[in-house]
């Protein structure tokens, strides 16, 4: 099969690469010429484990091309994939105008049948906008060329998103015709022989589809940080409660862990999009809104725990910070904690001291000179007043306890991501906070 893919980001960069991998023939379009030419030579502009030999492997093979011109390859096309940006508009809705942009292009240069595919995360009712766009645009050519149309909306975790695409748990895919279904079980059946399990439905269910499942995820995030919380005001332990509601079959464990809120690109994009929906559509998700909310004031909660502790005289203390990304495997910082932490640090006169594994070009990027980069983990913490856990790396599970109580002018430790034994920290002589659990927690 012969797969064009519009957008060489997160999405369209691994969706790309496993499509190749499987054997098909790729042609990953963007109009970034400096990107198109870092990935011809096997520069991956993204952080993903296990993408970049994939990506060389099959540019190798010649599977893999990358172009800044869509023209030259939508005459061989089965499928045209769009997988460029949806960003945020200033009231939280999607905007769509480069994935229209995209159905403008392939309307005005398509030469015969083609399949018209959003992967990209899109509002409800958006593919029928791209219909009536590539419609358009061949009745301006007088031409009469049949095309469908189709949603595949991405279920990715970033940093784990090779195994994700190339052994999917499902595959949600939106189609009008029989050609189109026929065309994407052809697509798909390869990463899926045995255990065919692509979802077939109508397009606007598909497109729900996504905004549904990240949002529900969200709520379950939201819910167990307001529960910690909680837990803290009554002497609870959050990881107890989330053992014990855990264990229940209709609940089951995951994406229950306390912490400092939600980050990303798509959880907090996508959940602000669809309560823009409700409101277009007369229907204030009010669920939603307050998952939103509860998510936005939870990014502050390790700053307050500081404050708190300082009796808010903060003004001149050195900070340590581990960890800057969203979440581990990812050097993606888009709405990550650490940046609603850092900024009130700064706000408040802190001296900021920060390592991540993967995260710091990312961060110089964002952060400029406004902290002192790290090289090490021990480093971050030299002669620190405190010591922040904010993203859950595998190499912060296990720190020497005895070099940080030496390097550290003041042992405060507050876990973000509740990983150590509280009892343990205070047996050396470390002061240790966690999100939701109380003093005496073993």
């Amino acid at each position: 099969m012969n797969i064009v893919i519009v957008g060489t980001g997160y999405v369209g960069l691994v969706s790309g690469a496993c499509f190749a991998e499987m054997g098909a023939r790729v042609t990953c379009v963007d109009i970034d010429q400096e990107k198109i030419n870092g990935l011809t030579q096997g520069i991956i502009p993204i952080y993903e484990p296990g993408l970049k030999p994939i990506v060389q492997r099959n540019v190798q093979a010649e599977r893999l091309r990358f172009t800044t011109d869509i023209t030259m390859c939508l005459h061989k096309a089965d499928i045209v994939f769009s997988a460029v940006g949806t960003p945020p508009e200033e009231d939280g809705s999607a905007d769509v105008s480069q994935v229209l942009e995209v159905a403008r292009t392939v309307g005005r240069h398509m030469t015969g049948y083609l399949l018209f595919t959003t992967k990209s995360t899109v509002p409800v009712g958006t593919a029928a906008k791209v219909k009536q766009v590539i419609a358009q645009e061949l009745s301006k050519r007088k031409a009469e060329i049949p095309f469908d149309i189709a949603s595949n909306p991405e279920f990715l975790k970033e940093g784990d998103a090779i195994r994700d695409f190339m052994s999917p748990d499902r595959v949600v895919v939106g189609i009008e015709s029989d050609r189109a279904r026929m065309l994407m079980e052809k697509l798909y059946r390869p990463f899926l022989l045995k255990n065919f399990r692509v979802l077939f439905m109508d397009i606007p269910s598909a497109e729900m589809t996504k905004y549904a499942a990240n949002a529900m995820l969200a709520t379950r995030i939201s819910f167990m940080n307001q529960i910690a919380n909680l837990c803290e005001r009554v002497g609870a332990n959050v990881n107890s409660v989330r053992t014990g509601i855990g264990s229940d079959s209709r609940i089951g464990q995951k994406f229950l862990y306390s912490g400092a809120g939600y980050g990303g690109s798509c959880f907090p994009k996508d959940v602000k999009a669809l309560i823009q929906t409700g409101r277009e559509t007369g229907y204030p998700l009010d669920l939603i809104e307050a998952v939103d909310r509860v998510n936005e004031e939870q990014k502050k909660v390790l700053f307050q725990k500081l404050h708190n502790h300082y009796n808010g005289k903060l003004k001149g203390k050195t900070i340590a910070l581990w960890g800057l990304s969203f979440k581990p495997q990812t050097d993606d910082m888009r709405q990550a904690p650490s940046l609603v932490l850092i900024e009130k640090l700064l706000q408040a006169g802190c001296h900021i001291r920060a390592y991540d594994p993967v995260a710091m070009d990312r961060a110089r990027t964002l952060l400029g000179k406004t902290i002192h980069y790290a090289s090490d983990m021990y480093g971050a913490a030299l002669n620190a007043d405190a010591l922040i856990l904010v993203t859950e790396w595998k190499e912060f599970r296990m720190p020497h306890w005895d070099r940080l109580m030496e390097t550290m002018r003041t042992p405060l430790v507050i876990d973000g991501r509740n990983i150590y034994r509280p009892a343990e920290l205070r047996e050396k002589g470390f002061t240790y906070m966690g999100i939701g659990t109380n003093s005496t927690t073993p």
